[in-house]
């Protein structure tokens, strides 16, 4: 576990996006989307296995066994993290991203300001699109985060697995995890009806039943945001009515046009004169055009409504390049977002037996008495929480063997 915390601070550090651990092999990151690899930093495949013992609850263990594997967010350093742990030739493998310790604003994450204005909504549906690791689910957060800060309403998110933990502010704000706190989609989604909901956070669209569940929260009257892997809006389109049935599409056809308030295309661009990518948007607002394309099974015709819509608040790839990116002064970089941090919710973690009878009392993980979450004092280094609670501090000009080295003498983290 000593040596796992080392290699994330030093990723946190460095600006990794993403850790990959597996037996017997380098370990290796990936940076501004590109991979490369630490030959002096290895686990075998013991090692691996007895850190996945540490890091997964029972249940997950479980799942491990029945799935060959398994999802799960925790925080190492404050850092939010998401792990799939899954089988492979060399045994148990590690695919570890690297989140945000506090949830970024639309304006850090160098998105578009108009994005802002989905926090205004009340009612329709809201689907942000891309491949994977694209910052679909950070962009969402972000979102959700500007209604938490903006306005009075009840949230609820269906996550797989909870990647960021809000703190309510001026809304309150429930987060349910599949397999932890709702067995599926579908069930969590037929309950939110029954919360008095206002605004629905739907994790990702897989299925049909929760494509048409989700549909049906956002005819209903609720904010639906929801995400869905698709490279353009025309894809998006026709990935959810294509999931149904021939003789059911042209009502899902008809639900789409009437509740479809924004679809956001979101890719990832390196920028060689600043160092680090940024995203790069195609948005497709719901003009009442856009909705009679939709209803008169004119889908193709949508990218061209985009390109005729900027008097809509629409944009293009090549306009957002030209008009928002072309133009824009300055970047944040990544570092500032994934700077080591406490979490942002201290909350109490709780399961009731009644749910499950082997969860119990969990105690949110706090610093040790005296210690607040501060930034050392000591020039050239951070100061953060260890899997322990304890605080520790990491030289940042140090090698991955010098955190470890340095790890091991920590006395706190003697086992």
């Amino acid at each position: 576990m000593r040596k796992f915390t080392a290699v994330i601070a030093a990723a946190v550090r460095e600006g990794f996006s993403d850790v990959h651990i597996a037996g017997g092999h380098p370990i290796v990151f990936r940076k501004n989307g590109r991979i490369q690899s630490e030959e002096s930093v290895r686990w075998t495949p013991q090692e691996i296995d007895a850190l996945v013992r540490k890091l997964l609850t029972p249940a997950q263990l479980r799942e491990l066994a029945r799935e060959w594997s398994t999802d799960l967010s925790l925080s190492v350093h404050g850092v939010r993290l998401r792990l799939n742990v899954f089988s492979t030739t060399r045994g148990l493998s590690l695919a570890i991203r690297l989140l945000p310790g506090v949830i970024p604003t639309i304006e850090k994450l160098n998105l578009h300001p108009s994005l802002q204005q989905i926090a205004d909504l009340k009612a329709g549906l809201v689907l942000f699109c891309g491949a994977t690791g694209t910052g679909k689910s950070t962009t969402i957060a972000a979102v959700i985060d500007e209604i938490n800060r903006s306005r009075a309403a009840h949230i609820v998110t269906l996550e797989d697995p909870i990647e960021y933990r809000f703190l309510s502010k001026k809304s309150f704000i429930e987060q349910r995890e599949l397999g932890t706190h709702v067995p599926t989609f579908e069930k969590g989604l037929l309950d939110v009806l029954r919360e008095d909901p206002d605004v629905i956070v739907v994790g990702e669209l897989r299925e049909p039943e929760v494509m048409r569940l989700t549909l049906n929260a956002a005819e209903s009257g609720h904010l639906v945001i929801a995400s869905l892997h698709a490279t353009n809006a025309e894809d998006a389109i026709y990935r959810l009515c294509n999931s149904f049935p021939i003789e059911a599409q042209e009502e899902i056809r008809f639900q789409i046009a009437s509740t479809l308030q924004w679809i956001v295309i979101q890719h990832l661009m390196f920028r060689e004169d600043i160092g680090f990518r940024i995203p790069v948007l195609s948005i497709l607002r719901g003009s009442q055009g856009v909705k009679g394309l939709i209803r008169e099974n004119k889908i193709p015709q949508i990218e061209s409504a985009i390109q005729m819509g900027k008097a809509d608040g629409m944009f293009s790839m090549e306009r957002y390049l030209r008009d928002f990116i072309g133009t824009k002064k300055s970047f944040v970089p990544p570092s500032e977002n994934f700077r080591p941090s406490t979490e942002i919710s201290q909350d109490v973690i709780y399961m009731s037996p009644l749910v499950n009878p082997e969860a119990g009392f969990v105690k949110p993980r706090k610093p040790a008495t005296g210690q607040e979450a501060r930034p050392s004092t000591v020039p050239g280094h951070q100061t953060d929480y260890g899997l322990d609670g304890h605080v520790h501090s990491f030289d940042e000009k140090a090698t991955v063997d010098e955190l470890i080295a340095q790890i091991e003498k920590s006395a706190k983290f003697k086992e």
